[in-house]
């Protein structure tokens, strides 16, 4: 899945340049930082999660909710760009949770999708690898949250008000 992306080691300076970046730039341009992450089902139920180049860890794919755009917008929006994923049918609001982690003013706006994938995602400076798998063998490295978040979708513990 890794195509010819640099190694980690490699990217390790820039990405976390890159990653300090952007949220500074989120952070002068909005008084509160709002994203979307959506887990996203394919027809044989297995999830897709992407490996970002700025941050550890396999995650369910989202990003920030820019001015102008509605929610659904960006989700439709970032689920194109991250997996060339298409939803089928509608978007499911799961919950909203804040985010402290990253700032304290960071809301995410979960959702759970069904979704096709128009053609396999190439890896690029941002996302370096992404697929589909199932929920009993997800790849090593999926984050705390993802797995947390997964136990909220089937019943198992209920939603938290923290990502």
């Amino acid at each position: 899945m890794n195509d010819g992306a640099a190694p980690d080691e490699a990217r390790g300076w820039r990405a976390k340049l890159f990653g300090r970046m952007l949220h500074s730039y989120f952070v002068l341009t909005r008084s509160m930082t709002m994203g979307v992450r959506a887990a996203c089902f394919d027809k044989e139920g297995r999830l897709f999660l992407v490996r970002h180049s700025y941050v550890a860890g396999w995650h369910m794919p989202g990003g920030g909710v820019e001015r102008h755009e509605t929610v659904e917008q960006a989700l439709t929006k970032e689920l194109r760009e991250e997996g060339n994923l298409v939803i089928s049918g509608r978007p499911q609001l799961f919950h909203v949770y804040f985010n402290n982690r990253i700032s304290k003013r960071d809301h995410v706006v979960f959702y759970r999708v069904e979704v096709e994938q128009t053609a396999p995602r190439k890896p690029d400076l941002e996302i370096v690898e992404s697929g589909f798998f199932s929920t009993d063998a997800l790849p090593p490295g999926t984050t705390k949250a993802t797995y947390r978040r997964l136990k909220e979708l089937e019943g198992d513990a209920p939603p938290s008000n923290y990502w």
